[in-house]
């Protein structure tokens, strides 16, 4: 049992306060990611380590010292930097002769690693070689996917995936038009992914809606897929679950049909329209003592005309 797992009665109000942002919630927080290097690391790991930091900033903690450790043999140093920092997202660099230059994409699920991908680092741009003006810290990105194998192969699915849920940044309500400023965007193209990043510039046009000019801003990145480490189907729907009371409720009486347009049931108790009260006319009273005509020779009668 690891240090974090013995604490069951906080002593302090310090350690209950951290029980407490460490407690299941209906609404959790938001995720963060741990990056790291391993024992053996080049000049360009190092360097696209801190780049992918500085992009997923202030969500994100940056490990200096080297960790010595494979992900895909044994994972329980990754799940203890996990429990520790409460971050279920995670990149690992390493670099040897066999695998130069490595990316390790992976995400935790219950503090258990989840999936893993392996991508390997062909070519790189930094930050620093593009000299253009940057996007503020904790923009959040516009992810693009583009390439048939998003959607058609296993892999680069789970791998759409991961970094949907790496690079996404936080949940908004609304989104204002200045703040679409910076794009991330993804190719898959002859077994390789193709990141670069841009920067989105609102120009004049004339009119009402802006003319969008791209800057690309760094880093850029030439990946080629390695190694997975998928979950089974079971677990990952198990990680999809949601609690009831996040689910929206079914409206009872409510549909739309393909325009969108939404239809409401009333149902209504049978009504007793004897005892319905309606406006009563002048024009429509028969006067007392009114003559009705005769018919077939018979002597005219008087209508009975009856009070209101």
């Amino acid at each position: 049992m690891s240090q974090l797992d013995s604490v069951i009665k906080p002593k302090t109000k310090r350690s209950k306060r951290f029980l407490e942002r460490r407690a299941p919630k209906l609404s959790e927080d938001l995720k963060s990611a741990m990056i790291m290097k391993g024992g053996n690391t080049s000049q360009t790991v190092t360097q696209a380590l801190k780049d992918i930091y500085s992009l997923k900033k202030p969500n994100a903690v940056l490990y200096k010292k080297k960790n010595i450790t494979r992900p895909f043999e044994d994972s329980t140093s990754l799940e203890f930097f996990s429990k520790k920092t409460d971050c279920s997202l995670f990149l690992f660099g390493s670099h040897n002769k066999k695998r130069p230059n490595n990316f390790i994409f992976g995400r935790l699920f219950d503090f258990h690693v989840l999936d893993m991908i392996e991508l390997g680092i062909e070519k790189y741009v930094s930050l620093s070689e593009i000299k253009t003006s940057k996007c503020p810290e904790g923009t959040k990105p516009m992810l693009i996917f583009a390439g048939e194998a998003f959607d058609t192969d296993n892999e680069h699915k789970r791998l759409k995936s991961l970094l949907t849920d790496f690079f996404r940044g936080p949940t908004v309500s609304a989104v204002r038009l200045a703040g679409l400023e910076h794009i991330l965007h993804f190719t898959a193209l002859d077994g390789k992914i193709f990141m670069r990043s841009y920067r989105c510039l609102l120009k004049k046009s004339g009119c009402r809606t802006p003319r969008i000019e791209l800057e690309e801003i760094g880093p850029s990145f030439d990946f080629v897929l390695r190694r997975t480490h998928l979950a089974s189907d079971d677990l990952y729907k198990l990680a999809h679950k949601q609690p009831k009371a996040l689910k929206p409720r079914k409206k009872k009486n409510v549909s739309y049909d393909a325009f969108g347009t939404k239809f409401g049931r009333v149902h209504m108790q049978k009504q007793d329209l004897s005892k319905l009260h309606t406006r009563k006319m002048k024009g429509l009273r028969k006067r007392k003592g009114e003559v009705v005509e005769e018919q077939d020779g018979q002597e005219p009668k008087v209508a009975k005309v009856e009070k209101y």
